[in-house]
């Protein structure tokens, strides 16, 4: 599977790059946690990557082409069906591609990665907001809280423990009533989710509720996440703050930010678009299994298990 991928993008010339795991900064987004290496070397914890996000797009700001890379990155608090601390992700970003290429671009990668490309002749494309109205009958943007818990089915634990946190119950919405309606058998692709849930997307230039953002799924499974890369650095250091605001709001560690991203934006970010993939993903839907541990030979066992 990566070598096809590799043969795809070297087809397509897109660079080959490696970033480094190891940091002594940590991402702010509050749906990530990060894990802690401690090291002789500094009088702080260092940080295994979550993703080459941040250094990929420094490369870009230095003027490197279309770049790529197949990488190990690390998430805390992750073991499951589908989620291991420890995974491959396939991250790669396009020079001047808008949300429309991305998503094409997404869809030939993956077809190419799983060698089937009749996957490419079924597709289905629906705004979040749509799929919200049509499945749950809830408009993610206008529906009230009260609305949001009932459209999930809440019970009045559940209720106490979301609270007003918009966010968190459009993400349980998705997952438990939303995305198990995907067909199993073809791609959905997600796209325009709400303005609040952007991370590191540009808002859509013609809808300013929504950002250019979009998830590829087969059946309930997302295998990829990606946007239109937001280039504004003033933006981008407002949303890490207010990221940071809420995992201190919330008990969350608050860690270092990084610095160099912001100066990498403020020196040029070239437009472009991203895409963020989990390999292992890729393998559940070729060996047609819903566990990822039977896609690899050393899966991480929870303690709890």
């Amino acid at each position: 599977m990566s070598q096809r991928l590799r043969a795809y993008f070297d087809a397509e010339s897109v660079l080959e790059i490696d970033t480094p795991a190891l940091s002594t900064t940590a991402v702010s987004d509050t749906n990530i946690e990060s894990l802690e290496v401690i090291s002789e070397l500094t009088n702080a914890p260092l940080y295994l990557h979550t993703s080459p996000e941040f250094c990929m797009k420094r490369l870009l700001a230095s003027g490197y082409p279309d770049i790529y890379s197949i990488c190990r990155v690390y998430r805390d608090g992750e073991a499951g069906r589908c989620h291991q601390p420890e995974f491959t992700m396939v991250e790669w970003y396009r020079i001047g591609f808008g949300l429309t290429d991305i998503i094409a671009d997404t869809l030939k990668a993956i077809a190419m990665a799983l060698d089937d490309p009749t996957l490419e002749d079924e597709i289905l494309v629906i705004d979040y907001r749509n799929a919200f109205i049509k499945v749950c009958n809830v408009d993610p943007l206008q529906a009230s809280i009260d609305d949001l818990a009932n459209a999930a089915d809440a019970d009045d634990g559940l209720r106490r423990a979301l609270g007003d946190a918009r966010d968190d119950w459009l993400d349980l919405i998705l997952t438990t009533k939303l995305a198990p309606t995907f067909a199993a058998d073809k791609f959905t692709v997600l796209q325009h989710y709400p303005a609040s849930q952007a991370a590191l997307a540009q808002i859509c230039p013609a809808d300013a509720s929504v950002a250019d953002r979009f998830e590829v799924f087969m059946g309930p499974v997302e295998l990829a996440n990606g946007y239109v890369e937001l280039t504004d650095t003033r933006i981008q250091a407002e949303r890490i703050a207010n990221d940071q605001a809420m995992r201190e709001s919330r008990g969350q560690a608050v860690r270092p930010h990084d610095q160099s991203l912001l100066a990498a934006l403020e020196s040029g970010l070239p437009a472009c678009a991203g895409v963020a993939m989990g390999l292992e993903r890729l393998q559940m839907m070729h060996d047609k299994t819903d566990d990822i541990r039977n896609v690899l030979s050393f899966p991480f066992e929870a303690s709890n298990d």
